[in-house]
């Protein structure tokens, strides 16, 4: 927008858009609280200042993290270059916004941003999905950086970011062609949380060992690989190995890995029904290497939505990240001790 925003401002649906929000909200706001914008054209129309859009940002943030409106109000006139008004409205009861005590539970919260969060979702689940609304690059980072630190990287994935990106999902789909931006920002900086994850929690050391590495991959056509990556991650932390071939590997593609790395275990990932392959699985359990009298065979895991009793049949099932971090340390540790596991077929 350059110098033409600087100077003849935004218009309030501009605005609206912009943040996630409804004009009504910024027109609400404009008159409870005094977060309007100073200029007026000719024709009376509202337009929106770089420094106006910057107070009701703050304004959006503040609200999104648990603050009552008016006491948001003040912080962001006083924090984005505003003045506080004398006769700007006090909250009812003195009440006052205080931040969470660390470690303390996550407050429940509802929707945020338009998105049909559900009500029985956590806080940070609102103010992430504000910001994703908003295209805000900076506060998805940070919201997303500040609950895997928090509450841990499986704990963070499992209630915190996936309740977002299923809203979002639910958003698109129910919008047509809009919200497409937002889900990909999204999931990119999900995505890229999830491969930082050791940077921000200390993981375990990974034994000096002979045992093979889990493989992780998704069956050929299925594109959808963000859980694959929140389970490589947790495994990394758990001082697991890991083989990432990520989204739709060819089966050629995944026998040959096997066969290079003699896997403790092959994670086969589908999200959808289409996409989970009994016969694959099946081949890629019967594969061994090693020795004639001492030959071995992966353990593989079914793992996503796409398999249910049906298509997995015999081999194990988990019920979702924390169950097969578990499993899967499970056996990467008697496979380091020499017990490898005998597979249920």
């Amino acid at each position: 927008m350059g110098d033409a925003y600087a100077v003849a401002g935004l218009t309030t649906g501009a605005v609206a858009r912009r943040l996630g929000v409804s004009p009504t909200t910024l027109r609400s706001w404009d008159r409870r609280y005094g977060l309007g914008p100073v200029i007026r054209s000719q024709g009376h129309h509202r337009r929106w200042s770089p420094q106006d859009v910057a107070v009701v940002e703050e304004m959006c943030r503040l609200t999104a993290a648990g603050a009552p409106p008016a006491e948001a109000a003040r912080v962001a006139r006083a924090t984005s270059g505003g003045s506080p008004q004398a006769t700007e409205p006090k909250p009812a009861g003195g009440e006052t916004w205080r931040t969470a005590e660390p470690g303390a539970p996550a407050r429940r919260g509802g929707a945020g941003g338009g998105l049909p969060l559900g009500g029985d979702v956590r806080q940070e689940c609102r103010g992430l999905s504000r910001a994703a609304v908003r295209l805000d690059a900076p506060e998805l980072e940070r919201r997303l950086v500040d609950a895997v630190r928090q509450h841990g990287l499986v704990v963070a994935w499992e209630e915190v970011m996936v309740p977002t990106l299923r809203a979002v999902g639910r958003k698109w789909e129910s919008s047509g062609d809009r919200y497409v931006e937002v889900e990909h920002l999204l999931s990119w900086h999900v995505s890229t949380t999830l491969r930082r994850a050791a940077l921000v929690l200390e993981p375990a050391a990974q034994p000096a060992t002979a045992a093979g590495p889990v493989v992780l991959a998704c069956t050929p056509g299925e594109l959808h690989c963000l859980p694959l990556e929140a389970l490589e991650a947790a495994l990394a932390l758990a001082g697991v190995p890991t083989r990432m071939l990520g989204a739709a590997v060819p089966v050629e593609a995944l026998i040959a890995c096997v066969r290079r790395t003699g896997p403790a275990a092959v994670v086969l990932w589908a999200q959808s029904r289409s996409a989970a392959s009994p016969p694959l699985a099946r081949h890629v359990a019967g594969l061994e290497w090693g020795q004639a009298g001492a030959r071995t065979r992966p353990f593989v895991l079914p793992a996503g939505p796409g398999w249910d009793r049906r298509t997995a049949g015999a081999f194990p099932q988990c019920a979702g990240l924390a169950d097969a971090v578990r499993t899967l340390s499970t056996l990467y540790d008697e496979e380091h001790a020499g017990r490898r596991p005998q597979h249920r077929e």
